[in-house]
């Protein structure tokens, strides 16, 4: 076949059609993280009269410097949401592999047992107080860095995810690894974790989110503002802009308190780093997603 024809059955009308429809798609997709980019350059009052568009109809940086002002604190919130989301990930995803290895191999004593474990985990707790008790009386997680990472280092579904992932790897390969000498760690660690790389990838941008977005530990766990996870100081931040609309004088109404441009600016805040952690991961998640969803 020549090069002529090969590029003609690889660029064929259908083809093209097909291309120019994901690129249209793609460029939808985008819209709306283009409409919040530019609500957060544009002034209150033209916001509100003007409604939302893809360009400041009335360009004004007043909510960016509300945010980042002295008063709200948001790089050492960062900071602490960054270094929490790190550890977390690296930790819990460690433990997550120690824990889905063993239940996903039919010969472990205990696997059924502990899958029932797990699964009844995911549906009923202890409730929100012994919860609290156990975490600041006995394992001393109140108003530190420990307190934001420990609850959540174990996910049942995680596991259950990775261990379905695991599962599909045949078993022939494992008894191949260990008549030739290797342990359970090495077979782990230099067969397993390799070949599972998607679901492995899936876990750990779940688990990434999951420290990222997080405020329910830092509203329980921690008092003061010498630790505040960046979620929480957010949502702070818009309780503190509520609270001076409500209590502004009737007869000082002409100080403009810019809440809608501050909670575009805070959304911008919140998903910007994480939208580039994700193409990192694009290459395994669907993959992933799907093996480990629907493998038994």
């Amino acid at each position: 076949m020549s090069l002529d024809s090969m590029a003609k059955s690889k660029f064929s009308f259908p083809s093209a059609i097909i291309y120019i429809i994901i690129l249209v798609f793609s460029i939808l997709c985008l819209v709306p993280f283009l409409v919040i980019l530019s609500a957060s350059f544009t002034d209150e009052d033209a916001l509100v009269n003007t409604g939302y568009g893809l360009w400041p109809q009335k360009f004004s940086m007043l909510a960016y410097r509300i945010v980042f002002s002295g008063s709200f604190n948001v790089f050492n919130s960062y900071l602490t949401t960054i270094t929490v989301t790190v550890i977390g990930t690296l930790a819990s995803i460690f433990l997550t592999i120690l824990l889905a290895y063993p239940l996903s191999r039919k010969k472990y004593r205990y696997r059924n047992i502990i899958n029932f474990y797990l699964f009844f985990t995911m549906l009923f707790n202890g409730g929100v107080v012994p919860w609290y008790i156990l975490c600041t009386r006995y394992l001393s997680l109140k108003n530190n860095i420990p307190a934001l990472i420990i609850p959540y280092l174990l996910s049942a579904w995680n596991v259950f995810l990775l261990r379905n992932f695991f599962s599909t790897i045949p078993d022939s390969i494992e008894e191949s690894a260990r008549i030739d000498g290797a342990g359970d760690y090495r077979i782990l660690f230099r067969i397993f974790v390799p070949l599972s790389l998607p679901g492995i990838a899936t876990v750990t941008l779940f688990t990434t989110l999951m420290y990222w977005n997080d405020w329910w530990l830092g509203l329980m766990l921690l008092n003061g503002n010498k630790i505040v996870p960046l979620q929480l100081y957010l949502i702070r931040i818009i309780q503190t802009i509520e609270a001076l609309r409500q209590e502004i004088n009737p007869n000082m109404r002409q100080i403009k308190v810019p809440s809608e441009t501050v909670r575009m600016v805070i959304c911008i805040i919140a998903i910007g780093p994480i939208v580039f952690a994700y193409p990192f991961f694009q290459r395994y998640f669907i993959k992933g997603l799907i093996v480990g969803s629907i493998k038994g």
